[in-house]
């Protein structure tokens, strides 16, 4: 039992939060209590967002956070506040922006000095207790920052609303002359920035530190398939395939971690997050789609395979991330131990020919393969990464490729077993609203290319839960975050459009109208929460959140795609259901809304210019009859379900869809036939599979 004296955060259901309740520090919880004590007592907010898996958070809240001298400090100066960035992302977004603009970068922990009106004034990420290596420490800070507050309180708050007002003004967009945005110079200008920041030889993006940035090589794809480019396909190939081989992949149980801290994808951050893993799923799927390589299938399905063994929910949904730390044999909390491998320990656990195979594919060395100018603290450890493939292995060791794969794969097993001896990360189990949204597109692709109808069931379970326990069903609103049998924080316009997608996608596959009426009412309730009638674009978040001290709207593709673009993509899509032009005029009117971003730096909206592929080249729907042929049917489906095509909307029409839509009405014909449309022009009905097949003739 611990026998410290909690904090405010001990009524919290966030694992991130729960994890400071006994820190030292009176850290208090975002609300009215934390703001009306700073105003009481004459205190500046020191506002720290961090989360769970997060392997810096973790390190500062060890040193300094934990540590009696600095939190004596802290709450003698300060009235502490914690937020965890997965639970509260509007407040997070805010405040990186905050960041941003006063360091010229930013990262977490995310900490800021606020003032009563919750103006930031000073900011910072990790900071070590005391200064070192030229650097300032906590300790100097808080003298500093009370010093400022004691003798320069009026600067101070003048500082903060000047502040303020130019993150204020650098989040408005200007409206544009709809004449001078030309949209298919955007399209070519982004494919161009992608050519400008690849990394021809190792793959990605920069020459520093790796993200994996799957809405970029989206695009990449749709314009490899609009404009029958090569060179993008090959970028996103070769990034795929580099990601594959570095260690930023599991090659145990699978799974992408966070990001690599070189520019060789070997050495990764550890923490795994959940939305990547659905992201990277749907990515790879796409590759092995257009080229039928089985390697991006192989990928996808393993990673599919370890969200379901790590962080999916026996009752439904998907747990959010898991830690980059786990215990080491001294009980020590160690970035990537679980990971990890000594050239000893792999000797002594695998026999004489499992260890000289496994070490020539994984470039296992006696002193470690961890590249210490990345990453000091892995030193004498070796990560795993391909270094040589199983068809390079079998020539060396004059072998065949199957004897290589069967000994790589005994050798796997092994360590799976000797894994399962060592700590588990930290599971952090918030289910967020909108990961599972993206997660249950990625499920329901993986349907798609593998007919294995366990997919089916668990996008089933998954959408169950979210409407169970996420949604209010009287208000028709979701909710962000659900935790300890409870659901916090009124969703954000990320949590509508990847449910309403996933709703969508849900239909397309099982042909229940249930889950496209359901999309249908909560698209026209995210309108009514979150669309700017002004300007166009869409709030990031409802008009009743409290306590925020500007509202965004976000189009810049980050970890996660922006969800304006996605709205974007769904008004474009609806717009031929609904047969309501009102929804392409929000579509358009808010892509010329966010124009002057995108063509300052379209490398960072990639998917918004999606969007604009989309407006530009229409959507596909493909429409069966009522009573349609099952064989015909069936074999229509199997087709396009493994067919790339970057934007395409499924029906079957029954009574039900024909009484809800009226555009329905004028394909239901008691026929066996298939309508194939585009832009609101269908082409003759086709009546076998090898007609409609001819009708994708297109490679």
């Amino acid at each position: 039992m611990n026998e410290k004296k909690p904090n405010k955060l001990i009524s919290e259901k966030s694992p991130y939060l729960l994890q400071h309740a006994y820190n030292p520090v009176n850290w208090y919880p975002w609300g009215d209590e934390a703001f009306n004590e700073a105003r009481k007592q004459n205190k500046p907010i020191f506002l720290s967002i961090g989360y769970s898996s997060c392997y810096w958070c973790h390190v500062m809240a060890r040193e300094c956070f934990e540590n009696e001298d600095i939190a004596e400090s802290m709450n003698k100066f300060f009235i502490n506040i914690k937020v965890d960035r997965e639970e509260r992302p509007e407040i997070d977004k805010i405040y990186m922006i905050a960041l941003q603009s006063m360091l010229g970068y930013g990262g977490w922990p995310l900490n800021l000095i606020l003032n009563h009106e919750l103006k930031p004034f000073y900011g910072f990420t990790y900071l070590p207790p005391r200064a070192k290596y030229g650097r300032n420490g906590l300790e100097d800070v808080i003298q500093q920052v009370n010093n400022l507050w004691e003798t320069k309180y009026e600067e101070i708050n003048k500082s903060a609303e000047k502040i303020f007002l130019i993150l204020k003004n650098k989040t408005e967009y200007q409206n544009v002359n709809p004449e001078s945005i030309h949209y298919n110079e955007i399209i070519d200008e982004c494919f161009e920035s992608a050519k400008r920041y690849y990394d021809y030889e190792n793959g990605g993006f920069g020459n520093t530190n790796k993200f994996p940035r799957p809405a970029f090589l989206n695009f990449l794809l749709k314009y490899y398939y609009y404009y029958n480019n090569k060179e993008a396909l090959d970028i996103v190939t070769h990034t795929l395939k580099a990601m594959y081989n570095g260690g930023i992949f599991d090659h145990i149980e699978g799974g992408f971690h966070r990001y690599s801290v070189d520019k060789f994808w070997r050495i990764p951050h550890f923490e795994k997050m959940l939305y990547d893993q659905s992201q990277l799923i749907i990515t790879y799927i796409d590759a092995y789609k257009i080229t039928n390589e089985k390697l991006f299938l192989e990928v996808a399905l393993k990673t599919s395979d370890y969200t379901l063994k790590k962080l999916y929910n026996p009752e439904g949904g998907y747990y959010s991330s898991e830690d980059a730390e786990s215990l080491n044999e001294k009980g020590e909390k160690e970035e990537g131990y679980y990971y990890l491998w000594k050239y000893k320990d792999l000797e002594n656990i695998l026999s004489k020919e499992e260890f000289k195979i496994f070490t020539y594919i994984y470039g296992i060395n006696y002193e470690g393969n961890t590249i210490p100018d990345y990453h000091e603290g892995l030193a004498n450890y070796n990560v795993l990464y391909i270094k040589n493939d199983i068809f390079d292995t079998a020539k060396h060791f004059s072998l065949s490729a199957e004897e290589v794969e069967r000994i790589l794969h005994n050798s796997k097993q092994k360590l799976i077993i000797e894994r399962q001896k060592r700590a588990n990360p930290n599971i952090d189990n918030k289910i967020i609203t909108c990961w599972n949204g993206m997660m249950l597109q990625a499920i329901i692709e993986l349907y798609k290319v593998t007919s294995d109808k366990k997919y089916i069931d668990i996008a089933k379970k998954t959408i169950d839960f979210i409407f169970n326990n996420l949604f209010d069903e009287n208000e028709n609103i979701l909710y962000h975050s659900y935790s300890d049998g409870l659901k916090t924080n009124e969703g954000n316009l990320e949590d509508y459009v990847h449910i309403i997608n996933s709703l969508i996608k849900l239909y397309e596959v099982t042909f229940n109208t249930d889950y496209l009426f359901k999309s249908d009412k909560l698209l026209n309730k995210t309108i009514e929460l979150f669309y700017d009638n002004n300007s166009g674009g869409f709030w990031d978040t409802p008009s009743n959140k409290e306590n925020l001290i500007f509202k965004t709207k976000d189009i810049t593709d980050t970890s996660e795609p922006s969800a304006n673009s996605i709205m974007i993509e769904l008004l474009l899509k609806m717009h031929s259901l609904k047969d309501d032009d009102s929804f392409n005029e929000k579509a358009v009117k808010s892509i010329n809304y966010f124009s002057n971003s995108i063509q300052e730096s379209p490398y960072s909206h990639p998917q918004i210019i999606s969007d604009i592929l989309l407006y530009l080249k229409g959507n596909t729907e493909i429409i069966f009859s009522r009573n349609i042929d099952t064989e015909l049917l069936k074999n229509a489906q199997e087709f396009i379900y493994k067919r790339y095509i970057p934007f395409c909307s499924i029906y079957k029409l029954s009574e039900k869809l024909v009484n809800e839509y009226q555009k329905f009405k004028n394909y239901d014909k008691d026929s066996n036939y298939i309508f194939i449309c585009k832009n609101f022009i269908c082409e003759k009905p086709v009546s076998t599979i090898e007609e409609f097949k001819n009708s994708f003739s297109k490679s």
